[in-house]
């Protein structure tokens, strides 16, 4: 199977999550501009917008136009209808998820949504009347991981992934856990994944949508401090993987996980590496000396890193802006071809 047909099946599987109306158009599009799409927007009573090639599209009759006035519309009842396929017909029992406002679905694709807080007692508790849908499409790429990898050497003194929303972070995750996994760069690693959205395994129902290696263990579901530890007392890694961090209480997961052994890859938001200096979370990553290299993803499309930096040097980096220690070629690194 090519990447093009791999991608455009990945697409499929995601939409048929969706209401039969708005799965029967999507579903009708090339499979070239299927295997390009990487997210779905519904918006009640918009033009259904498309993720693509690092633009927005908008979904025509058989095609895709960058026309908003010449896009077909999501109405009421097909937001109503695809949040309840996308539950599965239970909305209940994902409450918890929706509380925190996406629902996991097969292969790891996930569905971002906008509506109306339920509140109790000053904490929201769920989410109504739901007004947009943004289905992110999972992808496993294998190899997308190649070059950053070659560029950063080892990862036995860990490795945080930073980069803005879409920018390719967990698809570089998922790489490294196979390869990890998989002895793929000439040692076989036993590596656990602390999943806590379900998007780098992809997990559904005990199964799992993407590939991590033979020798990976997943804690799927679990937040990411308590996964860590779990990981450390009974799974004994060399590496544990997880997506976005960002609390005090990771934190200091991570570091009683590096003080007993496990290298940790994690990612984190951030568009640039002056983002990433003006974040509270990030000086308590950095001193925590769980990393020693920092990857920064950003460019043209998904998985393009654009440098390498050590750890120490962007902690002792002043507000000049200057980026120390850049390893790679000119123009970044395509991770993700």
């Amino acid at each position: 199977m090519n990447k093009e047909m791999g991608n455009a099946r990945r697409f499929d599987s995601a939409v048929a999550a969706l209401c039969p109306h708005l799965r029967g158009m999507l579903l009708k599009l090339p499979e070239e501009i299927r295997a390009d799409i990487s997210e779905i927007r519904l918006r009640v009573h918009q033009p259904i917008s498309l993720w693509r090639g690092g633009s927005t599209w908008f979904l025509m009759e058989g095609g895709v136009t960058l026309e908003p006035g010449k896009g077909i519309c999501a109405g009421k009842a097909d937001l109503y209808e695809s949040f309840r396929t996308l539950c599965s017909y239970s909305v209940y029992s994902h409450q918890e998820q929706i509380r925190q406002g996406y629902v996991t679905l097969r292969g790891g694709h996930r569905a971002g949504l906008g509506g109306t807080a339920v509140m109790s007692g000053g904490t929201v508790t769920g989410m109504k009347d739901i007004t947009s849908v943004n289905l992110r499409i999972a992808r496993q790429i294998n190899g997308c991981a190649d070059k950053l990898l070659h560029s950063a050497g080892s990862l036995r003194g860990g490795l945080l992934l930073a980069g803005p929303p879409a920018s390719g972070k967990t698809t570089i995750l998922r790489d490294i856990a196979r390869q990890l996994s998989g002895g793929i760069r000439g040692h076989i690693s036993k590596v656990a994944v602390v999943d806590e959205r379900s998007e780098i395994c992809g997990a559904y129902q005990g199964e799992y949508g993407n590939d991590l290696g033979p020798c990976c263990d997943v804690l799927d579901g679990f937040p990411k401090a308590e996964g860590m530890l779990l990981a450390v007392r009974s799974l004994s890694p060399e590496y544990i993987i997880c997506d976005e961090l960002g609390t005090q209480k990771e934190t200091e997961a991570l570091m009683q996980s590096v003080n007993a052994g496990a290298s940790i890859i994690a990612s984190i938001h951030a568009g640039n590496l002056a983002e990433l200096r003006a974040r509270t979370q990030t000086q308590s990553l950095l001193q925590s000396g769980a990393f020693e290299k920092v990857a920064l993803l950003g460019g043209d499309h998904p998985g393009m890193v654009k440098a390498v930096v050590k750890a120490g040097d962007l902690l002792a980096q002043d507000n000049r802006g200057c980026m120390p220690d850049i390893r790679g070629s000119g123009g970044g690194l395509s991770a993700i071809a």
